[in-house]
């Protein structure tokens, strides 16, 4: 019975905290994409 609450109280914690950083995590993505594309063209412009 314990197990069982344990298990029920992770996975609530679990939906909790992807619910919260779904967009937290689609900023987090958006931001690498553009910092490499600005990695990217610097490179491009030091090897011309």
């Amino acid at each position: 019975m314990f197990n069982m609450n344990k298990i029920l109280l992770l996975a609530a914690l679990t939906m909790f905290m992807t619910s919260g950083c779904s967009k937290t995590w689609s900023g987090v993505k958006h931001d690498s994409k553009k910092a490499w594309n600005s990695s990217k063209k610097a490179v491009h412009n030091a090897t011309d």
